[in-house]
């Protein structure tokens, strides 16, 4: 009976133990296959009581990479923690893992950085306590599996979605991420941030003549110029194109944001070598400070870019704050664009015409056609605020197409044979690829004949595309008609432009008239260089902006062949231009009588 006692119970335990190890197994079975099928494992691992490795596997260990011999019994946590088991200096993610142990709690997809051979990585771990029929704890089991590779993507991945790739400076997102941060510091603080928007001038002709690769090698070097000029607590970045920006998370020292800015011209206006060549661009500045230009990200970004807009207005390299006139303005520009857009279709504009005379009689030899507004919201626009507009936005061009055909078609109904109409053509114009096509539209409907049409140009077509520019206008010359150069000596001078271009007719500015009226050398130096040139090189000139009779006795005395102003005549209408003519046939036929 004993016997019997003794047996049945060895049978019994021998159950319950084969029974608990088929558990454990078929736990161990059920979170290998739920994993795998998740794609998420690697390997098992299993640690006793003490944090101890037991049942180790040979794909665990060649993630640990030993020999499963040389891992049983050891610590889990020294194994993967490498040198910082020494130094007691440990990654949080690894700090996590332990306390997880240490507290017996459920974990799953746990990232911990781990040390294997002197290599960091980054595993992704789930465990869940062991415990037996009796609920006594007796360790940790899970699965794993290494992610480095993954982790390096995504972060990756997110580099390149907050970081420009050319500068490696902050994107926009990031720019935008780092303002809002710093409004709400100013808004918790009770203190001020500042947003700063820098664009570099004279950055596209560098790119249109030395092409994007020398561009892009620039955009690289005013990224290293601008780090250098940070402080704590400050981030640059670009925002795209040539244009960098700045965030002061702290402004109270308003005085950094006007030190910073001049800084920033002071160094992006330096020479840069660039693949052997010394090249030189300038920088403009606008600034807003938050709250009070704004309190939200939007509302900076846009007064920032209206005082950064201030800045390129008034020429460049200077540094303008934002102001609230300069939304007014912006709100101005924006409902004058959107009637400057009917315009054409209201039929809007109408010509007026300036004369320009013989220096040595004072005949009329042509008259130079000049847009005007009368809109019937805003009443007349001055040529001085819609004319930059509609070449902003191209509009110039259908308006300059328009100004072609009323020029000519008015030159060729009521004026005599002999007097020439001169029509101003901007660069945007000249760089449509059927600009020649418009121009003989416009003769041919007109039935004016080419030599009596005079097309006038300033030296900044040449800082587009400068064989586009030449190309229509030699299509233009071969058909007849005659090119003059417009406001020379103001803009980019060359003397390559006249060898180039056969022009009949140099302009010369009125600042040059005005400053020789006042007796300045430099002034009369100029107009007789550019006189004498002119004469050398077979061209005519004409002399702008002649106010009163003395200017023009001066002019004369020169040499200068034509002459242009108010003391010959203002822009006048067409109907007082026809007015003109037959005063001047009634005086001739008077003289003659």
């Amino acid at each position: 009976a004993s016997f019997g006692v003794v047996e049945s119970a060895r049978v019994a335990v021998t159950a319950r133990l084969a029974e608990s190890a088929s558990q454990e197994q078929s736990e161990v079975v059920s979170m290998l296959l739920r994993e795998f099928e998740e794609g998420q494992a690697d390997w098992l691992w299993q640690v006793d009581i003490r944090r101890r490795l037991k049942a180790v596997s040979p794909r665990f260990a060649f993630a640990l990479g030993k020999e499963p011999a040389e891992t049983e019994g050891q610590s889990f946590l020294q194994l993967i923690s490498g040198d910082g088991w020494e130094s007691g200096q440990f990654p949080p993610s690894l700090h996590e893992l332990a306390e997880k142990l240490k507290r017996k709690e459920n974990f799953s997809n746990l990232s911990v950085k781990v040390s294997i051979d002197g290599e960091d990585r980054w595993w992704e771990l789930s465990g869940t306590p062991i415990v037996d029929e009796l609920g006594n704890y007796q360790g940790f089991r899970g699965v794993g599996s290494d992610v480095t590779e993954q982790r390096k993507s995504s972060e990756k991945i997110e580099y390149l979605a907050r970081y420009d790739t050319l500068t490696q400076l902050p994107n926009r997102r990031m720019l935008n991420e780092a303002l809002g941060d710093a409004l709400q510091y100013a808004a918790k603080w009770r203190s001020r941030c500042a947003f700063l928007m820098i664009d570099l001038d004279r950055f596209k002709a560098v790119n249109d003549s030395l092409g994007h690769l020398v561009g892009d090698q620039m955009l690289a070097e005013v990224a290293a110029r601008l780090r250098g000029l940070i402080q704590e607590g400050e981030i640059c970045g670009r925002l795209g194109g040539d244009e960098f920006a700045v965030v002061i998370r702290d402004a109270s020292h308003k005085g950094r944001i006007e030190l910073l800015a001049r800084a920033i011209i002071e160094r992006l206006s330096e020479p840069y070598e660039i693949e052997n060549h010394v090249l030189y661009v300038g920088a403009s500045v606008g600034s807003a400070m938050g709250p009070r230009d704004g309190s939200t990200v939007e509302e900076l970004l846009r007064n920032s870019d209206l005082a950064l807009y201030r800045a390129k207005d008034e020429g460049g390299g200077t540094h303008r704050e934002y102001e609230p006139a300069l939304h007014a303005n912006a709100e101005e520009k924006r409902q004058l664009e959107h009637a400057l857009r009917h315009a054409l279709e209201r039929d809007e504009f109408l010509l007026h015409f300036q004369p320009v005379v013989n220096a040595k009689t004072e005949d009329i030899v042509s008259f130079e056609a000049l847009a005007r507004w009368n809109s019937a919201e805003h009443g007349f626009v001055s040529p001085g605020k819609f004319i930059p507009l509609a070449e902003d936005t191209r509009l110039i061009v259908p308006i300059g197409t328009w100004v072609l055909q009323e020029a000519c078609r008015e030159a060729a109904e009521n004026w005599p044979e002999h007097v020439k109409v001169n029509v101003n053509v901007s660069p945007e114009q000249l760089l449509e690829p059927d600009f020649a096509a418009t121009v003989v539209r416009a003769l041919s409907h007109s039935r004016l004949e080419p030599k009596r049409l005079e097309i006038e140009v300033t030296e900044s077509i040449f800082m587009r595309d400068a064989s586009v520019a030449r190309k229509a206008l030699e299509q233009c010359m071969a058909l007849g008609c005659s090119v003059a150069l417009d406001d020379f000596g103001t803009g980019y001078s060359s003397l390559g432009y006249l060898r180039k271009l056969k022009f009949s007719t140099i302009k010369i500015d009125r600042t040059f008239v005005q400053g020789a009226a006042q007796h300045s050398p430099e002034s009369i130096a100029i107009i007789r260089a550019v006189i004498a040139m002119a004469d050398s090189l077979d061209m005519t000139t004409t002399a702008e902006g002649v106010e009163n009779e003395e200017e023009a006795a001066m002019i004369r005395g020169m040499g200068c062949t034509k002459i242009q102003g108010f003391h010959f005549g203002r822009p006048m209408p067409a109907q007082d231009v026809c007015g003109l003519f037959a005063r001047r046939a009634m005086e001739q036929r008077l003289a003659r009588a």
